[in-house]
């Protein structure tokens, strides 16, 4: 079946799409032969598609795992010495990309797959998908409803990200907060609840997107669930 290069190329898990488009602009994708432009259509079975010439290889069985990232892993496809990384726990003999980050000190759900499209419609800022995460802070809560009212209306954490804010934020008890953001400036939580003179001692991710962590153990991951594909491929 065919279809338009750039996805072909996402789908082999060379490059998201956006990066793939870059490729072919730049002229360093040719399609049996010929240089190649946007547009073009080619069948992964059958027409030979070549980056930097050298051919990229078949499409491989699309994967979509949903991954309970333990703290003190870093979420990256690229290795560094005394550093723990979440594919030592994930024995999948593919380039997965990884939806979602969280930072070294963060746990939680995280997304990984080899479908460069959906990565980068799940990843770029303009789609706001909701990421919703479980924190706990230290020491008593006086007032948790006047820091839920400035998590929503805004602060500016500065480092020329200016003003962030929750889409929503509700307290539960014992310094645990529920946080649901539509964007996600770097350590955009510990940043908004540090101005707020609040010490984050744990943050966990329980929903990203359609998909909720639910009862998957710390350092597990397992494949989505058909119901759970279809959700995340309607957004």
């Amino acid at each position: 079946m065919k279809a338009v290069l750039q996805k072909i190329i996402a789908m082999s898990g060379y490059s998201s799409r956006r990066q793939a488009e870059e490729l072919i602009r730049n002229g360093l994708v040719s399609l049996n032969g010929q240089l190649a432009f946007l547009g073009d259509s080619a069948d992964p079975q059958k027409d030979i598609i070549e980056i930097n010439g050298k051919t990229i290889a078949s499409l491989p069985q699309p994967i979509y795992i949903k991954f309970n990232k333990p703290l003190g892993y870093v979420c990256t496809n690229r290795y560094f010495k005394n550093e723990k990384n979440i594919f030592d726990l994930v024995d999948i003999n593919e380039r997965l990309f990884v939806v979602g980050r969280l930072d070294k000190d963060s746990r939680g759900l995280l997304l990984l797959t080899n479908d460069g499209d959906l990565t980068q419609k799940l990843c770029h800022p303009k789609f706001e998908h909701e990421k919703v995460y479980e924190v706990k802070v230290a020491g008593e809560i006086a007032n948790p409803n006047a820091i839920i009212n400035k998590l929503k209306t805004g602060i500016d954490i500065g480092e020329g990200d200016g003003l962030v804010k929750a889409k929503e934020a509700k307290y539960l008890q014992n310094g645990i907060f529920i946080i649901t953001l539509s964007e996600g400036k770097k350590r955009q939580i510990r940043r908004m609840l540090g101005w707020l003179n609040l010490n984050v001692i744990d943050l966990k991710r329980i929903s990203l997107a359609s998909l909720r962590l639910g009862n998957l153990k710390e350092g597990a991951w397992e494949e989505l669930t058909s119901e759970e594909l279809k959700m995340i491929k309607e957004i």
